[in-house]
């Protein structure tokens, strides 16, 4: 940081505005927070509409599953037919300007390091705010996981991720390989399957289909598997990951037809497909990367908040650590409907953290 760039002072910085971040906000504000004066909401995309903005075409507001509306204002009338990234991100966009949250953007937070007289120092390219607390939320979708396999840089055709994922009718006439065992997998395959000229699905281990309703003594203990991780500061994984596939009608045409015939993961790439240990071999011209996210907290890197098992340590939503930082949408809470509570948890704990904090001489 320039010594001479001025540092503005408030008392909640907000990383992120995504579903986390202006859940986080809302409450902000409606327990007293002024936008703009107390609060700071810091933004590193072009517009409103958190990672929803930057889905995939194909993939309709009708085939989310799981969206819970922000707090304090449904979601209401969407037509199931229109890009989810168009409803979500006009409903985020609303959103912001019904609440005068004031969200600034595009801010990229390069860093938080600890400040003078008890602050921490929020350091980004459209300004450094001197802060008391900080809500972290910056999700996940920066950071999408690229696994390493033996020949990788030597194949010829084109390797993506998800989060490049451009819709189905880019793998026309294209032999696919899809890797990975989540709902994004499925998706993909069963959308370029009728476009593709032949597709293989490969996962690490087995896929668990989950039937019958996701209830809710069900998802209380998914949750509670990935509080026990960030508990031992473990990296987390998503609530996702720990609830199995719903086996749905689409789901189950796919299992009929072969689409969703899982192949254990190969050995190693080549530079026309793939390969496995027996000799077996499958030519592919794309392999698309359906491996999931990894959260986006390398900003938070001088505050040395990691535990040695990779993860920061998070009680609720506090950072044990460092009881200035609160985490949410990291974990337990990384589910549209977890953080809202979870952005009204850190509101909570945070209003009581700075009424007793002692008062300066």
């Amino acid at each position: 940081m320039n010594s001479i760039e001025a540092v503005e002072t408030v008392d909640v910085v907000v990383i992120g505005a995504g579903q986390a971040g202006l859940s986080s906000a809302y409450h902000l504000r409606r327990t007293g927070f002024e936008p703009g004066r107390d609060v700071v909401v810091l933004d590193h995309s072009p517009g409103p509409g958190g990672a929803w903005q930057f889905r995939w075409p194909s993939l309709t507001y009708g085939k989310v599953h799981g969206m819970h509306s922000l707090p304090g204002m449904e979601l209401t009338g969407a037509d199931p037919e229109r890009p989810s990234s168009e409803v979500i991100t006009e409903y985020f966009a609303d959103y912001e300007r019904t609440f005068d949250l004031r969200v600034r953007r595009p801010a990229e937070v390069r860093a938080v390091r600890e400040g003078a007289d008890g602050r921490l120092l929020v350091e980004s390219s459209a300004g450094t705010w001197a802060t008391r607390a900080l809500i972290n939320a910056t999700g996940t979708w920066d950071r999408p996981f690229w696994p390493r396999y033996r020949g990788q840089e030597t194949f010829r055709g084109r390797q993506l991720h998800t989060a490049q994922y451009p819709g189905p009718e880019a793998f026309t006439g294209l032999r696919v390989v899809v890797v990975g065992g989540g709902a994004s997998g499925t998706q993909h395959l069963m959308e370029i399957a009728p476009y593709a000229a032949a597709t293989t699905w490969v996962t690490r281990r087995p896929p668990v289909f989950r039937e019958g309703p996701f209830t809710e003594d069900l998802g209380r203990a998914a949750v509670a598997l990935v509080e026990e991780r960030v508990r031992q500061g473990l990296p987390p994984k998503s609530v996702v990951s720990v609830t199995g596939l719903p086996l749905t009608e689409p789901v189950r045409q796919g299992i009929a037809d072969g689409v969703l015939d899982r192949q254990p993961m190969f050995d190693r790439i080549t530079p026309d497909g793939v390969e496995w240990k027996d000799g077996r071999q499958v030519a592919a011209d794309v392999i698309l990367w359906a491996t999931g996210f990894r959260a986006a907290i390398d900003h938070l890197a001088p505050l040395r908040l990691r535990e040695p098992g990779g993860g920061i340590r998070v009680e609720g939503t506090r950072a044990v650590a460092d009881a200035r930082v609160h985490l949410v949408g990291y974990g337990p809470s990384a589910s549209t409907i977890g953080a809202n509570r979870a952005g009204r948890a850190a509101v909570r704990d945070i209003r009581r953290l700075l009424s007793e904090e002692p008062v300066a001489a």
